[in-house]
């Protein structure tokens, strides 16, 4: 797959998931929460996630109504994450994806109750009546769960918050970000092979993929932060650093740090390669995506 094909890969699954999720995000739900629940969750965003979810079904030959569920629901699980994370009892932030923080725009108990909602839609959009076996609807549920739950991200973001001003290793860090976002998008390349077969082989190298792209995602994250701008992010640029949370710039450097996203970025390409797929390109070119984003 050549860098056209890809690019041409991504604009038509990005604009497949934001037609699949206008039509699962209710417009009319009561009191304005369905304005607040769009607002959060539509028309921006990179959309990671849901790409990872596609490229392994791709990979394993799946189930592609069952990958656009997986990957619509792992989307709206990230923005309620996004949501909850921007409020002042977390990371008080008032500028997501290039706009007014939900917070902000519809105050703090609409926020909260959006990402509430979104969180238990991600689950109904992954258990439809008719087009998933339950059998897969389950296993799809219990991927997203974990990685969403205590065990993953929200475990994280606790850690986060317990040593915000602390000094902490690189052992203690990574733990916090392949908990905090790892996980998530470990979980949507599983999700993704989830609907297709896999040997125990496969299975082992795309959950290893996941797992160094994963934290790669958290490391450039990281670096972005101290060297590029609002206006480019999307969101506040230098919030960690100003806040006093323990990054991989903190704690390693930033010329570490680079090195490390590179390492990571090896070491997914080297589990596609050992995963005996052969449809692995555009997971392959994710990974490359991840760690040469500008935002």
């Amino acid at each position: 797959m050549d860098a056209v094909v890809f690019e041409q890969w991504v604009q038509r699954s990005l604009s497949d998931v934001e037609l699949a999720l206008e039509g699962f995000v209710p417009a009319d739900a009561p009191a304005g929460l369905g304005e607040a629940m769009r607002y959060s969750v539509l028309g921006g965003g990179k959309r990671l996630r849901a790409l990872l979810a596609l490229a392994a079904c791709e990979a394993v030959l799946g189930q592609r109504e069952a990958a656009m569920r997986a990957a619509c629901a792992v989307e709206l699980i990230h923005a309620y994450s996004l949501v909850h994370d921007d409020m002042p009892c977390m990371d008080d932030d008032v500028m997501r994806r290039g706009k007014p923080t939900t917070h902000v725009q519809y105050g703090e108990a609409q926020a909260m109750l959006a990402g509430d909602a979104m969180q238990a839609l991600a689950f109904d959009v992954l258990t439809p009546d008719a087009g998933v076996e339950p059998a897969l609807q389950a296993r799809l549920c219990a991927l997203l769960a974990r990685a969403a739950g205590h065990a993953g991200m929200a475990g994280g973001q606790a850690i986060d918050l317990a040593n915000v001003g602390k000094h902490i290793d690189e052992c203690t860090l990574r733990d916090m970000h392949r908990r905090k976002t790892g996980q998530l998008l470990e979980a949507s390349v599983m999700m993704g092979a989830a609907s297709g077969r896999t040997d125990a082989k496969a299975w082992q190298a795309l959950s290893q993929y996941g797992a160094a792209l994963g934290l790669a995602f958290q490391v450039v994250d990281d670096i972005l932060d101290v060297t590029q701008d609002s206006a480019v992010l999307g969101k506040t640029a230098g919030k960690d650093q100003d806040a006093n949370k323990p990054t991989y710039v903190s704690v390693m450097g930033l010329d570490s740090a680079r090195a490390l996203a590179q390492q990571l970025r090896d070491e997914a390409h080297a589990a596609l390669a050992a995963s005996g797929l052969s449809g692995t390109a555009a997971l392959a070119m994710l990974a490359d995506m991840v760690v040469e984003r500008e935002s």
